[in-house]
């Protein structure tokens, strides 16, 4: 009989038994990156005292889930952990969690009531649990005869909101009858989640026919994405980018009839035009896209980068003509503090 057991990390010897079990498993990637945000893992080992099945929690996410099957009822093991998983989540008061998985096991996690939210060749995406992702559409702000209106959507970070942000929205509220800015929730910025949405309604506010919502646990950012069953770093950004597409293509557009998905053009980062690029062939052609020139200021482009790195600076006067008085208002403000996150060592750089 296997028995489950607490795996502590921290002890060297455990974690490299571990490594060497997942690793006999096709998985490889034990970087700070992914092990960082486990809170708990655990293990099956069987009457020999041998690692036979693991699996870990991060935050609400199932993480590193791999078990030998060899000489036991296929799935008895993966069951075992999965429901121990799951447990240890409910004892925490949290009722709603998700896995990322190789696609060849997302059929077990549905065996186990977790429910594909999308797959690629390589991935898939599930939850279980509530509120679920009907309960987040449900609660999204709706207006009558929505079916019959042109719908448009933009996903940003706004980190924080520039005057280059309300450029690309102010476009697409000319263009559509309705628009959907939906603001990153992950908490990995300088800026967090409630002062980002803060600031887009905020900088907003004046456009009747624009919603500022969270994008929830929908919009899966780099952040979250998890790589450690992926070959490689190009991997992560192209499966990533596909996963993060078809959920907003098959679950979040049909439900508030969006049309039309506006990206700014990214002409500093490749990572990000990239993306960019494999985020419009993924949405095409149920979702047009529709890539707007970034608005410029003296002949360059407006980033958020630069406005953070003005505040590390402390210079309020160089980023008046770059964001919003509503944006520029709440940095006055905070200064202070947004410089001390800096020096805790809160990055800056990026998008």
């Amino acid at each position: 009989m296997d028995k489950l057991v607490d795996l502590y990390l921290n002890n060297a010897a455990t974690r490299q038994k571990w490594e060497a079990f997942l690793a006999s498993l096709d998985i490889h990637n034990f970087s700070d990156r992914e092990l960082d945000q486990i809170n708990h893992t655990f293990g099956l080992v069987d009457e020999e005292g041998k690692l036979v099945g693991t699996g870990s929690v991060a935050g609400n996410v199932l993480k590193y889930v791999g078990v030998c099957n060899k000489g036991v009822t296929s799935g008895a093991r993966f069951n075992k952990i999965v429901t121990a998983l799951q447990q240890y989540i409910f004892n925490e008061k949290i009722f709603h969690s998700f896995v990322f998985t190789k696609a060849k096991y997302s059929e077990s996690f549905q065996h186990l009531n977790f429910r594909e939210l999308a797959k690629t060749d390589q991935a898939a995406f599930l939850e279980s649990g509530t509120p679920d992702v009907d309960n987040y559409l449900a609660d999204l702000p709706k207006v009558n005869d929505q079916k019959d209106l042109k719908i448009g959507a933009i996903v940003m970070n706004a980190n924080p909101f520039t005057l280059g942000h309300r450029h690309l929205v102010e476009l697409a509220s000319e263009e559509n009858d309705l628009v959907y800015v939906f603001v990153v929730k992950e908490d990995a910025s300088l800026f967090t989640t409630d002062e980002r949405m803060e600031l887009v309604r905020a900088g907003l506010a004046d456009l009747a026919n624009v919603k500022v919502v969270s994008g929830g646990d929908y919009m899966v950012s780099k952040a979250t994405f998890p790589a450690y069953f992926l070959k490689s770093p190009e991997d992560l950004i192209d499966v990533q980018t596909a996963i993060d597409a078809r959920v907003f293509k098959n679950v979040i557009a049909p439900s508030l009839n969006i049309t039309r998905r506006y990206l700014g053009k990214e002409p500093l980062s490749m990572t990000t035009h990239y993306y960019n690029v494999s985020l419009a062939h993924e949405l095409s052609p149920d979702i047009e896209v529709i890539t707007i020139p970034r608005k410029e200021v003296n002949g360059d482009v407006i980033t958020a980068t630069e406005i953070r790195q003005k505040i590390k600076a402390g210079d309020l006067a160089g980023m008046k003509e770059l964001v919003p008085a509503t944006t520029l208002e709440f940095i006055e403000k905070n200064l202070a503090s947004l410089q001390a996150r800096i020096e805790k060592g809160m990055n800056i750089n990026g998008n």
